[in-house]
């Protein structure tokens, strides 16, 4: 007797932003599909995304590259000591290692009252990128890009790789330059790079294609979400574009207005202008769906569930749930989002594969309310879901 492959549903969310982590959502729908019955018809696996911001140290965790969890202290974007971590190879392992900059020079490192991208540093993920360096076996270095409550242009992070800069009278600044500090910049010397650097390959993993300056770029447009106001956005503006022009001249890459340079506060342009050739772009979710072999699990799904706490037209344009129902459309596999909010107009979430979104707020409630009950409020929406799947199919059948 023939054995029968039971079909399975892979549960793929991203973070639900102030509320929800990807691996906490992927658990809510999960038991919500459970308690619908829907598990004894489909295996359920979970498979928690992220596309280069918050969670993306953890997705990689998660998935099937045979990393793990190593720890690492470090300064958040104040230049406070706290304690991070990065994934690294197994013991017998080869593959990438994984950094998160937002876990070192986040904005949820911070109060809403804190919020200084004039003072807040990347410095904390030069010292995860030093860290890192120590176990590198020479796999790719994935460094994701997201969630940052900077806007130095990687100043910082480049002095804790021990790029060196001085002021105008010759004087070396100090460690954790921050976007007020870009002015000052007159030299670099990056004579006191570890030698090791110039063998490692940098994948920068981020969903924007934002320059580094302009009206598209990391001042105008991250700015205001990392607490600038208009005449602060303007001052980044012009910090950002001495410092990049001084890159430029003294390390011969300019990237001033390459596309994906003003990712994490134009972390990434300074990255690329140190690394060269050496650094790349490319698709935080691309990467991680890789990792995951994704492409495999495919092969027996009957159906993606995916999901974010707001899917509106940033979504489209590269954002995790899209790049997971983009693969899975390529494979006649059909995606159904629940989200916290919805706000994209439904012909182009149909275009990039989206089957169906569904929101999972019941009825009028304020965002505050809605945060908190996000675990139940995903659960219970994973449940309707389920219970409309098996109908559908029992329907199907009698056909």
């Amino acid at each position: 007797m023939a054995h029968t492959v039971r079909r399975s549903v892979i549960i793929a969310p991203g973070a639900f932003k102030h509320s929800l982590s990807a691996p906490a959502a992927a658990a809510a729908i999960e038991r919500g599909l459970r308690r619908s019955g829907l598990h004894r018809r489909y295996d359920c696996h979970c498979m928690p995304i992220a596309d280069g911001g918050n969670g993306t140290l953890e997705a990689f965790l998660s998935g099937d590259a045979g990393l793990q969890r190593l720890e690492v202290p470090v300064h958040d974007p104040f230049m406070r000591p706290i304690h991070s971590a990065i994934a690294v190879p197994g013991t017998a392992g080869d593959g990438p290692i994984v950094i998160e900059m937002a876990l070192a020079s986040g904005l949820e490192l911070l109060r809403a009252n804190e919020l200084n991208p004039r003072k807040a540093t990347t410095y904390g993920t030069g010292e995860l990128m030093r860290a890192a360096l120590d176990h590198w076996r020479g796999g790719e270095m994935i460094v994701g890009m997201g969630g940052s409550a900077t806007v130095d242009g990687g100043a910082g992070c480049l002095q804790a790789l021990g790029v060196r800069f001085y002021d105008r009278e010759g004087h070396e600044l100090p460690p954790g330059l921050a976007g007020g500090d870009l002015h000052r910049v007159h030299r670099v010397d990056a004579g006191g790079l570890d030698p090791r650097w110039k063998e490692v390959s940098l994948v920068i993993a981020t969903d924007v294609d934002n320059p580094a300056l302009g009206p598209s770029g990391a001042a105008a447009v991250f700015g205001p979400q990392k607490g600038a106001d208009r005449v602060q956005v303007i001052f980044l503006e012009a910090s950002l574009r001495h410092f990049f022009s001084v890159l430029a001249d003294q390390l011969g890459v300019d990237v001033r207005t390459t596309p994906g340079s003003g990712a994490a506060g134009a972390l990434s342009g300074g990255l690329m202008a140190l690394f060269g050739e050496r650094a790349r772009i490319q698709s935080g979710i691309d990467l991680l769906l890789d990792a995951s072999n994704f492409e495999e699990r495919l092969a027996q799904c009957a159906l993606v569930i995916t999901g974010e706490g707001r899917m509106d037209e940033q979504t489209i344009h590269g954002k995790g749930p899209i790049g997971v129902a983009r693969r899975a459309a390529a494979h006649g596999v059909r995606t159904v989002a629940l989200v916290g909010g919805l706000d994209a107009d439904d012909a182009l979430l149909h275009e990039a594969g989206v089957w169906a979104a569904m929101p999972i707020v019941t009825g009028p409630m304020s965002l505050d309310e809605a945060i908190e009950r996000a675990e139940v409020l995903v659960e219970r929406a994973a449940t309707r879901l389920g219970y409309l799947l098996q109908t559908m199919r029992r329907r199907a059948s009698r056909v």
